[in-house]
């Protein structure tokens, strides 16, 4: 074992955060600690790293054991190169290595004497620089910088000169070089690419150490988690698996616990009506017996009924009116930044009703292309031509959309000028926005906050071509899940930017590739995509290399266009790989619907509770109580409901399995 984490208590301003949380991490343990914004994951990790002291519960690390913490902000300064900023990393080893060159050189003069202590020296020294990996340090470091996304050209680059995100980084890279025992990070992909957190994620997997994340990024806890940590209303619970068997054991909990419930309750309502049976029969030996099981039903531990899962925010998207089947059109596009070309002769089309993501590396142009769509940037040449009928929504990612002096009320207020007051504070709450909070001016919000306030905008703009620039950027994992449902549920058309891979595989029907300046097209969604990209980059290489071909018998080589168009267009599936994407979809489809009907069940069944006890309110009530013909025409309305709830009951264990 590594770490004990145990019954750890934690409160600000007499607010509990954290009550007896207590969890152990082993050698090879690659654990993620999960739970919604403010649930207090970034407090545990300082606890643990003893930046923050505890109310109560002690942390114990292991004799001997390392740790190294990269916290969500952290970044290196200081006028060293990123080469030499990582270099100072491995200063053991150079040190080392200096000793050996100096012993060699004293080998050399060395007199008998002194010759078999020199080379026992060498002997030993050798030996830790070998075990160190001293020979092969200098390609560990380069491949660390290569893996985060910094190309040899950047190595000379003083870290002073680099934005945040880069120096975060850096920071990274000099803390898997260390090598700690337990490694935590706190959003390690926050500032990172596709291909760099693919590279971070196999790193991850075969370290020798353990790992502790905390990150939002579900695809990323699916590949490396093997232990799930949950934070929620200050209590941790333990999980084993990754991060989508935490999510089904989770469902199946909750599915439990309102089984249980139904059951318990069904328990309740036969007592109460065996003892009121019992009393009506007013003799004295009935009358103990009701007593005796009004006593029992008083011990019972009554179960609270399950809440419902995000049932706080509420996000529901839909157009106002139908767009035509051609949505977009877009032909030759190009664009440069001085000698900087991101992008040449690009083309696509987008129909009524897809839901497209466009992928690629930082830097080739993707959050670009939306602004030229949505006229904010003009293309070099090309041209972009919506369809009829076609009213655009757009997520900006860094939120110009939105006023930062304005308050939140003044934001919805003036776009929309028509909403009433409480209508205004209602679609506010809805994005958990409520009292006072209203009131706040844009500029003091933090970036998830913003987010959901340009979400409650796109809401109500009833666009039916929603445009979206890294929509999860600051949300957290709940708040995903609840813009995925209503995407997915969106009849309009969608076209966005994500690195969230979990995101893309739920809400994808199709995926555009920005690499090596073509954008290349995937029917599906991103597991597809990884089946085929490499067959695709392969067809992208073959096509260039043809570029540049000279022409032989007689025939011309293929111009740019013609090899990002053929890439593009070649990027179609097979007949077969096509047909088991359908049927994937088609089991999603059915999975959606039995969800629903699920939900639809459970709804009923409240219905009918509720009713039940307004039916027993009424027949105790003084009007009704002497009323003979009203108190059977309620009888049969509940003995109806109680038949109907029997089977209720019965479709609701069925459709739960």
């Amino acid at each position: 074992m590594i770490l004990s984490v145990s019954n750890i208590d934690k409160s600000f301003h007499e607010v509990p955060i954290l009550q007896n949380v207590s969890f152990h991490i082993e050698d090879y343990d690659k654990a993620a600690i999960v739970g919604i914004n403010g649930a207090g994951k970034t407090t545990l990790l300082r606890i643990i790293m003893g930046e923050l002291s505890a109310d109560d519960g002690i942390v114990t690390v292991t004799r001997d054991k390392t740790i190294g913490y990269l916290s969500q902000h952290e970044a290196v300064s200081g006028e060293n190169t990123i080469y030499d900023e990582l270099l100072a990393v491995k200063q053991d080893i150079i040190d080392l290595e200096q000793r050996i060159r100096s012993v060699e050189l004293q080998m050399k003069t060395a007199s008998e004497d002194t010759l078999q202590r020199l080379m026992d020296t060498y002997s030993n020294l050798t030996h830790v620089f070998e075990s160190a990996n001293g020979y092969a340090y200098k390609s560990e470091l380069v491949g660390v910088l290569k893996g985060l996304g910094f190309t040899e050209e950047e190595f000379s680059r003083r870290v002073s000169t680099l934005s945040g995100g880069q120096k975060t980084r850096v920071a990274l890279g000099k803390l898997l070089l260390l090598k700690p025992d337990l490694i935590i990070l706190d959003e390690p992909t926050n500032h990172l690419d596709l291909s760099s957190i693919t590279w971070l994620e196999t790193y991850l997997l075969n370290y020798k150490g353990a790992v502790i994340i905390v990150s939002h990024d579900r695809y990323f806890l699916d590949r490396i988690a093997n232990k799930v940590i949950e934070l929620d209303n200050t209590k941790a619970t333990v999980f084993t698996g990754n991060y989508s068997d935490y999510a089904l054991k989770k469902e199946q909990l909750r599915t439990a616990r309102y089984h249980a419930y139904v059951k318990q309750q069904q328990e309740i309502r036969h007592q109460e009506d065996v003892i009121e049976k019992l009393k009506s029969f007013n003799r004295e030996k009935s009358i103990r017996r009701a007593e005796s099981r009004e006593k029992m039903l008083e011990k019972i531990e009554v179960i609270e009924k399950p809440s419902e899962v995000r049932a706080d925010m509420h996000l529901k998207l839909e157009p106002k009116y139908a767009s035509g089947n051609d949505v977009l059109h877009v032909e030759n596009l190009s664009k440069s930044f001085g000698s900087l070309t991101l992008f040449e002769q690009l083309g696509f089309d987008i129909k009524k009703g897809e839901h497209v993501a466009v992928i690629g590396d930082n830097g080739t142009g993707k959050t670009t292309i939306l602004k030229m769509i949505n006229g904010l940037t003009p293309p070099d040449t090309g041209e972009i031509r919506l369809g009829s009928n076609v009213a655009i929504g757009y997520y900006d990612q860094e939120h110009h959309v939105l006023h930062m002096d304005k308050t939140l009320f003044e934001e919805i207020s003036d776009d929309y000028p028509t909403l009433t007051n409480t209508e205004i504070r209602n679609t506010l709450a809805a994005f958990l926005f409520t009292g006072d909070d209203v009131f706040k001016q844009i500029k003091a919000l933090s970036g998830g906050e913003r987010g959901r306030v340009s979400l409650a905008k796109l809401m109500l703009s009833e666009a039916n071509f929603l445009i979206l620039d890294e929509p999860t950027n600051h949300l957290d994992i709940m708040s995903k899940e609840i813009l995925e449902d209503a995407l997915n549920a969106y009849t309009g058309t969608v076209l966005y930017v994500s690195h969230d891979r979990y995101f893309i595989n739920k809400t994808a029907t199709r995926i555009l590739d920005l690499n090596r300046k073509v954008l290349t097209g995937y029917l599906g969604n991103y597991d597809y995509y990884l089946e085929k990209k490499d067959e695709q980059l392969a067809l992208i290489d073959n096509a260039v290399k043809n570029v540049h071909a000279p022409a032989h018998s007689g025939q011309n080589g293929l111009t740019g266009k013609t090899a990002s168009g053929e890439a593009a267009s070649s990027s179609s599936p097979a007949a077969d790989s096509k047909q088991d994407w359908l049927a994937r979809k088609e089991q999603q489809a059915a999975q959606r619907k039995k969800e629903n009907e699920l939900k639809k069940c459970e709804d009923r069944i409240q219905q009918l509770e509720n009713r039940n006890e307004e039916i027993d309110t009424l027949m105790a009530s003084p009007d009704v109580c002497t009323d003979v013909a009203k108190l059977q025409e309620l009888s049969k309305e509940r003995e109806s409901n109680d038949t109907e709830l029997s089977d209720l009951y019965e479709k609701w264990e069925l459709l739960s399995e």
